[in-house]
């Protein structure tokens, strides 16, 4: 059940009902009669409210099917004669009036930027395209992933994305873009649409999260393994078997074996996946049952996660060369809170909640990468999501105290993110180094632009007009300048698109 009868998201489901009885209104009604009719009334008021007195017979018009008064019959035709000739006045003047023909405004920078970055999506597809998907490059491929495979009980797993250049498919990754494309629509659903991508954005979710239903029993509520990975891009061992970084090649083209790597034990996985499908359900909530297939398999994936205990990435794996994780609380934490998010069941926040897991997520720890949000580390983005619940919502006892440390925390992220307090390096042009020099550092610099984005509208929209920085209070208009000044360095970096031998690149 959800928290005082309420959206767990936000928003009241049930409206008070009046306080007053059946019992109560009757007895009022009467005694509001009673004193009302205990003066004497002219004839209006008693013609309204005793009904006619005595009046001269009136002439009537029969239509056949309809009698009517012979007056209101004159007024009638009438009015019906008026209307029509205003209606050929307007008519007539609109034909006579000159036509400007006003073409749309050209789209902006940021809106450029979304189209481009949604056709990533598309450019990334895996299976069978579907007709829209404008991308004249790209065909159906993958179209045997899992079947092939007798080590995968030759399971389904046609669909997806790729990951980059290559044509593996990574489950966590991947599953973290759709949780956060999910968290995107949610919270600006109408911007998407006066981009005119909302539809496109959804479409893209509903791909993703259709993908990951395969690759697990979704319609179990106990799992013991995820097929966590299709493809294979090892090459530190000098191998010349093929695979998807030996062999450059189009999806398309590709006719080498794609082994599938399952997990059995991969706590941070399973509660990544369920973050996905919670948030996707959100979404998609419009659509009843869309949406409870998505919260059922949700569930199914955090139970698993909490029951076979272990990193995905663990024993050398060949995720680990990729997308290596490096613990898994930090997914309890988000996991718990999109899935509370989802259900409104308050054993997700309790577990979100809890002192231990909280520290064990390093959520008061510091370090250089702290507020550091990414695929592998989703600390600050769940405290960003615990601070929204905490301004909305407030659950207050038990959740409190550390829902209040999780609003603490992210306002110390926040801060490290102004130039002010130099806690990370900046390049010459001002873009922010959370990665500290570390290759692929945009994913970085964009997931914080839009941590300080949501934050800052998180504030506004709790009439709260900043926060303090130790001593010193900043507005939300800080954060706003941090998060539009970090796409601008971004987009300054003149990316555009590349069509490859493989998917497809942004180079920059």
């Amino acid at each position: 059940m959800s928290m005082y009868g309420r959206d767990p998201w936000g928003g009241a489901l049930e409206i008070n009902a009046d306080s007053a009885t059946d019992d109560d209104r009757s007895r009022n009604l009467q005694d509001f009669d009673r004193s009302a009719l205990s003066r004497q009334l002219d004839e209006t008021q008693q013609s309204w409210l005793l009904g006619p007195g005595e009046q001269k017979k009136k002439k009537y018009v029969d239509l056949g099917c309809i009698v009517c008064s012979r007056t209101v019959f004159k007024w009638i035709v009438i009015s019906i004669l008026l209307s029509g000739s205003i209606a050929g006045l307007v008519t007539l003047i609109v034909k006579l009036v000159p036509r400007h023909k006003h073409s749309a405004p050209p789209p902006d920078s940021y809106t450029k930027a979304l189209h481009k970055a949604l056709m990533f999506f598309n450019a990334q597809r895996s299976g069978p395209l579907p007709k829209h998907n404008n991308v004249s490059w790209r065909g159906n491929s993958g179209m045997r992933d899992g079947l092939s495979d007798p080590g995968s009980n030759h399971a389904n797993l046609v669909g997806g994305f790729y990951d980059a250049g290559d044509a593996i498919k990574f489950n966590f990754p991947g599953a973290f873009a759709m949780t956060m494309l999910s968290w995107s629509v949610i919270e600006y659903s109408a911007k998407y649409e006066a981009a005119g991508e909302l539809n496109h954005a959804k479409d893209i979710i509903k791909w993703g999260a259709d993908y990951f239903l395969r690759t697990f029993n979704s319609s179990a509520d106990t799992i013991t393994l995820i097929h966590a990975q299709v493809g294979q891009g090892d090459t530190s061992g000098g191998a010349s078997s093929p695979n998807d970084h030996y062999c450059w090649m189009r999806p398309e083209d590709i006719d080498y074996p794609r082994p599938v790597y399952d997990c059995h034990s991969c706590s941070d996985l399973g509660a990544e996946m369920a973050a996905a499908l919670a948030a996707a359900s959100i979404v998609f909530k419009d659509n009843k049952l869309y949406s409870q297939k998505l919260v059922k398999g949700a569930t199914t994936l955090f139970k698993f996660s909490r029951e076979q205990r272990g990193r995905y990435s663990g024993g050398g794996s060949d995720a680990s060369k990729f997308y290596n994780s490096s613990g898994y609380y930090d997914e309890y934490v988000w996991g718990g809170a999109w899935m509370y998010y989802a259900t409104g069941n308050n054993s997700y926040l309790q577990l979100a909640t809890t002192l231990g897991i909280a520290k064990r997520a390093g959520a008061f720890r510091g370090g250089q990468d702290y507020g550091v949000f990414s695929w592998d580390n989703k600390l600050a983005g769940a405290q960003v999501l615990l601070s929204r619940l905490r301004l909305f919502l407030s659950p207050g006892y038990p959740y409190e105290d550390v829902l209040q440390s999780y609003h603490n925390q992210t306002n110390i992220v926040m801060c490290s993110y102004l130039p002010a307090f130099r806690t990370f390096n900046r390049t010459r042009g001002g873009l922010i180094q959370l990665n500290h020099g570390r290759p692929q550092p945009l994913q970085y610099v964009a997931n914080a632009a839009f941590l300080a984005a949501v934050y800052s509208d998180y504030l506004t929209a709790a009439d709260i007009p900043g926060w303090n920085c130790g001593p010193n209070f900043f507005s939300t208009e800080k954060l706003r300048d941090f998060a539009r000044t970090q796409m601008i360095r971004i987009d300054n970096q003149n990316c555009e698109w590349k069509p490859f031998t493989k998917a497809s690149w942004m180079v920059c």
